[in-house]
């Protein structure tokens, strides 16, 4: 896409649109037989208990693995009977389509709704592209309250790795669906896994629903590599916060102020933020813009030295 509004640039892209790590978790050497085999039961299970182990979470049963967070956004609303969803926005924009596709009356709010205006809510925590971490306690009387009548609260946690925050799934299994984003945090978003955290039998019917060979082999052995690597797992939060605070002061030393984000993207406002898009745009490097609201700009982290650099000369030239 933006090649096709701004050419193809003589450096080549970079990509800044994007909330995922530039530095990503090292591959073993090896792990390319697993694509000689099958992902049977046994992986299946092991990458299960990793991954709860990572999230906080007692029973792996109550991990369903998918091949990306981005297909379980796609089947949870084909796994609910029609009903009224609320979408807390602004967000990632995929939740109200999917909902919306889905034939569910699909409504945005910028608070989080009452349990009498909707039989599904959907929140993403820390939130995108503001950062904003709605309270457990909220959460969990909203999840209460649906609950009742049978509805439930899905919580996009796609970048709570960045924080170690346990999933918020576990407070009320019967009545929150959260769902864990593999590639932002560990930089690997080729790999294509993605989790839900829910009650077992919610669980149950998302792998159901997902068929008997919902990941790869090598998605399976790489996600229970990284997923058990605490060493990196706290080095690379150190990392990412680090390289966050020094986007924000080169960033607001441009002109730019901070309305938030998290430590792999950082949400900037300014009067003449389209303008910087096109400007950064000619000179190969992509922001995420929104047009619902024009003075915003996402800024991904860079990587290796030399796109600090860049990014640096592209916005003081």
């Amino acid at each position: 896409m933006a090649a096709t509004v701004f050419g193809d640039p003589a450096d080549g892209w970079l990509d800044l649109s994007t909330g995922v790590n530039p530095h990503p978790w090292l591959v073993r050497e090896g792990v390319l037989d697993a694509l000689h085999q099958l992902p049977d039961s046994g992986r299946l299970e092991k990458l299960k208990l990793a991954a709860a182990m990572a999230y906080g979470v007692q029973d792996p049963a109550c991990i369903a693995c998918g091949p990306g967070s981005q297909a379980l956004i796609q089947w949870l609303p084909r796994l609910h009977d029609v009903g009224r969803v609320a979408v807390v926005t602004p967000t990632y924009g995929e939740h109200a389509f999917a909902w919306g596709m889905a034939g569910h009356d699909v409504f945005t709010t910028q608070v989080l709704p009452e349990p009498m205006d909707c039989d599904i809510a959907v929140i993403t925590r820390p939130n995108n592209p503001d950062g904003k971490v709605e309270g457990v306690a909220d959460i969990t009387a909203l999840a209460a309250g649906l609950a009742e009548k049978g509805g439930v609260v899905v919580v996009d946690e796609a970048f709570a790795d960045l924080y170690s925050l346990p999933s918020i799934a576990t407070c009320i299994p019967a009545g929150i669906i959260a769902l864990r984003s593999f590639g932002k945090f560990y930089g690997l978003p080729g790999l294509r896994l993605g989790f839900s955290v829910s009650g077992p039998d919610t669980a149950a019917r998302m792998a159901t629903a997902l068929g008997p060979w919902p990941v790869s082999s090598l998605a399976t052995d790489i996600g229970v590599d990284a997923l058990t690597d605490s060493g990196w797992q706290l080095e690379t939060r150190n990392r990412l916060e680090r390289s966050a605070v020094r986007l924000d002061i080169f960033l607001t030393g441009v002109g730019f102020d901070i309305a938030g984000g998290t430590t792999l993207f950082r949400l900037a406002v300014s009067e003449h933020a389209q303008d910087i898009h096109e400007k950064l745009g000619r000179a190969g490097i992509y922001t995420r813009r929104f047009p619902e609201n024009p003075t915003w700009l996402r800024f991904g982290l860079p990587g290796a030295e030399s796109e600090w650099t860049r990014l640096e000369g592209a916005l003081t030239s």
